[in-house]
């Protein structure tokens, strides 16, 4: 009887709330038993293991582990204990830490469920599916098994609310990467990047993580109707820095100026004394500029435009009219070339001159030869 008493003295001497430390002795499929030094062992339920669901308790731990428990219920023939409890306290106490702190801590994902991903970081941490990445994620498959950087956006301890992001993580690298690669980038450097975006006004290009603009004057020596005409998105392009405003983010960009000059290598294009077709872009007072090659303008002197004498320009030509010029001169060094419409005229009107007196000609000697042939039949 004293004995019995003893152990009841010593059974009652372990109250709800106490912490023990036990040796898992045997692990059932729904419950674990521990040795925590007291008449009878202590049972861990499969629910008090911890916070996310597990099918099994092998799941978890394995004989002969060494766990800190707290005391759930004390009766005569049983002790209820929980791992989940001292996991969660331990919990709460390093995640509002990491809150305050903002660190950055590595979770394995451990269930897919509607809305997001489940974590266990000693309690039920809970990525929502806007928090996940930069971008939409229709498919949360990949990401079962997988360890995240997280950061901590919300606690809710009376509610148990853990609120995790991933997306904050990658959120602040991308800004870090940005800030370095904004700092690298000078005026004058050539860098490859990537068409990410075309607008009716050009075309913005990722460097790497900052994205730079392109205007459309500056997409081809070319004239450019629309952007698309001469880029794609995804497409990889070089491109020239014009100017970097690091203060307030901003990258001004050329792909022209990465490419072959209109005037580089002209003379192998056209030489003096060809005749080519052009168009006429501008009329001044002393001239016509007229493009003979994409990007490559030349001037028709007005003493140069007509064999008749003119007063000005406009007298006979039109900007967007179609004429055929001959090209007097040119200088590659300066990006000059002299053109002229009226020595085309006046070698037309050459040419029918002497075609008119070769008609001529021959009708005199045809008439000659008639009365020739007359006279010699009178002899």
């Amino acid at each position: 009887m004293d004995e019995l008493n003893k152990e009841v003295s010593e059974f009652k001497g372990l109250t709800e709330g106490d912490t023990v430390t036990g040796k898992v002795v045997k692990v059932e499929e729904k419950q674990v038993l521990v040795d925590i030094d007291y008449k009878m062992d202590g049972i861990v339920p499969i629910s008090e293991l911890s916070s996310l669901h597990i099918e099994k308790a092998s799941d978890l731990v394995n004989e002969g582990d060494e766990l800190t428990l707290k005391v759930k219920k004390v009766e005569e023939e049983e002790v209820i204990l929980s791992k989940k409890a001292i996991d969660s306290e331990q919990a709460w106490e390093d995640l509002e830490q990491k809150l305050e702190e903002g660190t950055v801590f590595n979770a394995t994902v451990k269930e897919i469920v509607k809305g997001g991903l489940v974590v266990d970081v000693g309690l039920r941490g809970f990525i929502p599916a806007s928090l996940i990445e930069t971008f939409f994620v229709e498919d949360f498959s990949e990401y079962q098994d997988k360890t995240l950087a997280l950061k901590v956006v919300e606690l809710d301890k009376d509610k148990n609310r853990v609120i995790l992001s991933h997306r904050a993580v990658v959120e602040a690298e991308e800004a870090d990467k940005k800030q370095q690669l904004l700092a690298s980038i000078e005026q004058g450097q050539t860098i490859e990047g990537t068409i990410a975006r075309i607008t009716s006004f050009g075309a913005f290009v990722d460097l790497g993580g900052i994205d730079g603009l392109v205007h459309i004057s500056q997409l081809s020596h070319e004239h450019v109707e629309t952007p698309t005409e001469v880029v794609s998105e995804g497409e990889t392009v070089k491109v020239k820095v014009l100017s970097v405003d690091k203060e307030n983010e901003r990258i001004s960009l050329s792909i022209k100026d990465t490419l072959p000059g209109p005037w580089e290598n002209i003379s192998e294009k056209v030489q003096p004394g060809n005749i080519v077709e052009g168009t006429v872009k501008r009329l001044v007072n002393f001239g016509a500029f007229v493009e003979v090659l994409p990007g490559v303008e030349g001037l028709v002197h007005i003493s140069q435009i007509s064999t008749e004498h003119i007063g000005t320009p406009q007298e006979v030509l039109e900007v967007g009219q179609t004429v055929e010029v001959k090209v007097l001169d040119i200088s590659e060094s300066d990006q000059r070339i002299s053109l002229s419409i009226k020595e085309i005229e006046a070698d037309k009107n050459q040419q029918e001159l002497k075609a008119y007196e070769k008609e001529e000609d021959s009708s005199g000697f045809q008439l000659g030869d008639m009365i020739g042939d007359k006279l010699d039949k009178y002899k």
